[in-house]
């Protein structure tokens, strides 16, 4: 990895840049720990049984975005990324998978999910969370994304410890 370039969340702010900053800050730890690695790597298991792998990680937080964004606030029928069901696990499925093509969703899940959080008028924005079946706020989403990236995050630094061969004292 190289030095660390993610965006330093405000130490003042008001809710909404405070959320939106901490929730990037933890995209660009995604992006950060798996920097630099092949396909290979990105695909290393942490250790049998598990299949967790950093690939898979990126591709399930793809999901994350979709599922709390673009099917909570635009489209509730959108497909999955991954899975023509509602199913997380198979984003982990890496078997197949590129880190380009990872990235790319990703990507493009994290920009999308940016432009409904910025078009928003509040973070009291309304939206329906169609496996819920209630309807849910941009707060609770963003707060909820935010917690998603934070615990996967720990498994990264893990998973990431292993790929360049450290060994915890």
């Amino acid at each position: 990895m190289t030095a660390d370039s993610r965006p330093e969340p405000p130490h003042f702010g008001d809710e909404r840049e405070t959320l939106r900053a901490f929730l990037d800050y933890q995209r660009a730890t995604l992006a950060m720990k798996c920097e630099g690695l092949t396909d290979e790597e990105l695909r290393q298991r942490s250790m049998p049984p598990s299949t967790l792998t950093l690939l898979g990680l990126v591709r399930h937080l793809a999901e994350v975005e979709r599922a709390w964004f673009r099917r909570v606030f635009e489209d509730n029928d959108a497909p999955m990324v991954w899975s023509p069901v509602i199913d997380f696990q198979a984003a982990y499925d890496v078997s197949e998978a590129t880190g380009a093509e990872a990235f790319a969703a990703w990507e493009a899940e994290v920009e999308t999910s940016r432009r409904i959080e910025r078009e928003a008028e509040s973070l009291d924005l309304a939206g329906h969370q169609p496996r819920w079946g209630e309807a849910v706020s941009l707060r609770m989403v963003l707060v909820h994304v935010l917690l998603e990236y934070g615990r996967h995050n720990g498994h990264a630094d893990f998973l990431r410890e292993g790929v360049d061969g450290v060994v915890g004292a």
